[in-house]
């Protein structure tokens, strides 16, 4: 299947002259996936919401400042490799081109929209992501925020104080929350005390509750099909037998990695900012990552994901990044996080931390076998 029939040409354009505060209102009237900016009708690059809350910009920025290139999608291309290019590229949107024109636009929900009814075939607990970050209900605002920041994430699970589930704070909560906020600010007082107060607020004021969970054994149709009947990019997931209790989080995201999967023979491996490689590629990665699985060979590796992340920090014009590797594998999840400074090193350090998780895996895992040996022949005395 491609996307001839399921971009659109409807979409939100932004001139790249024009400034922040501008595109903020757009996302507080509008809600779009993303827009896009252009100069003189010719594409520029896209800006989303995230995007905004990860910036300490001021408003009278220019848009194309944070404006970030997405992937360039031919309006013929195949489903599951426009999803890929959604996942790689980090982002919910991407401009669709004609011929060298710009066509329209693709999302995220356009996609799954689609493919809605092959999603019975997965169940939730097939894809959702494990060891989520989390945030308590007295945790502030700003705090709050340095963690979707930090973590390159979109949503928080938020816990009482028994650990219980609560609540949960987004990326837009945040930004719908400052927004209206800022709103009631003005020249007379000090706009800086204000906004400092703001983030001094618990999470408690900001978060969403009650909260839409999906349970493990559900269908991925069905937590998809809540998503869109609540305007939600995510939910969290719980134990079939306690809703209260944290397990996961499923999102859209791990809905169009999904769709992404391959079948072939080899590792299938997704980069998140595939951009930022210098010399890698994605077959070195696949082959790194092999030589790791292949010390453990009860592990087999069914996905993994590599991140990397950029950070403001240099040294001699080489930015600091972080990698994340996770590993879902038929003996649970392995992972390993690392930084560097250039997308190389910070690979290297994430693959030797993750060498260092598998093995202590097999080490586990042998001494399960042995201790089960051990009470079978005892149990024959």
């Amino acid at each position: 299947m491609d996307i001839s029939d399921i971009a659109t040409t409807e979409y939100v354009e932004l001139e790249a002259e024009s400034n922040l505060g501008k595109a903020r209102s757009i996302f507080e009237e509008q809600n779009p996936k993303g827009i896009i900016v252009t100069r003189a009708g010719e594409y520029v690059g896209v800006l989303t919401q995230k995007q905004l809350l990860r910036s300490h910009i001021e408003d009278h920025t220019k848009v194309e400042t944070l404006a970030k290139s997405a992937p360039k999608i031919e309006r013929t291309d195949d489903v599951r490799d426009v999803a890929r290019s959604l996942v790689e590229g980090g982002t919910k949107v991407a401009p669709v081109f004609e011929s060298g024109d710009l066509w329209g636009v693709i999302n995220e929900d356009l996609i799954l929209e689609a493919v809605l009814e092959n999603l019975d075939a997965l169940t939730v607990e097939q894809i959702f992501t494990e060891n989520v970050i989390t945030v308590t209900e007295d945790a502030t605002l700003g705090q709050a925020i340095n963690r979707l920041r930090e973590h390159g994430v979109s949503r928080l699970p938020v816990v009482d104080d028994d650990g219980f589930l609560a609540g949960v704070v987004t990326t837009h909560d945040v930004v719908d929350f400052a927004t209206r906020n800022e709103q009631r600010i003005t020249g007379k007082g000090d706009r800086a005390g204000d906004l400092d107060r703001m983030l001094d607020l618990p999470v408690y004021d900001v978060m969403s509750s009650p909260v839409e969970t999906a349970s493990l054994g559900e269908t991925v149709r069905e937590a998809v099909e809540r998503m869109f009947d609540h305007d939600y990019a995510g939910l969290v997931v719980t134990p079939e037998d306690d809703d209260r209790v944290v397990g996961g989080v499923l999102t859209k995201t791990d809905v169009l990695r999904a769709l992404s999967y391959t079948e072939e023979d080899v590792m299938d491996v997704q980069i998140t900012n595939i951009n930022l490689l210098e010399t890698l590629g994605r077959d070195d990665i696949r082959s790194s990552i092999s030589e790791i699985s292949d010390k453990y060979q009860k592990m087999q590796v069914r996905h993994a994901h590599v991140r990397f992340q950029e950070h403001k920090e240099k040294l001699r014009g080489t930015p600091l990044m972080q990698c994340t590797i996770r590993l879902r594998t038929n003996r649970g999840q392995a992972g390993g996080t690392g930084e560097g400074y250039g997308a190389d090193q910070a690979f290297s350090v994430a693959r030797d931390k993750l060498e260092r998780n598998v093995l202590e895996i097999k080490g586990i895992q042998s001494d399960r076998e042995y201790e089960g040996q051990l009470l079978r022949k005892l149990g024959k005395l």
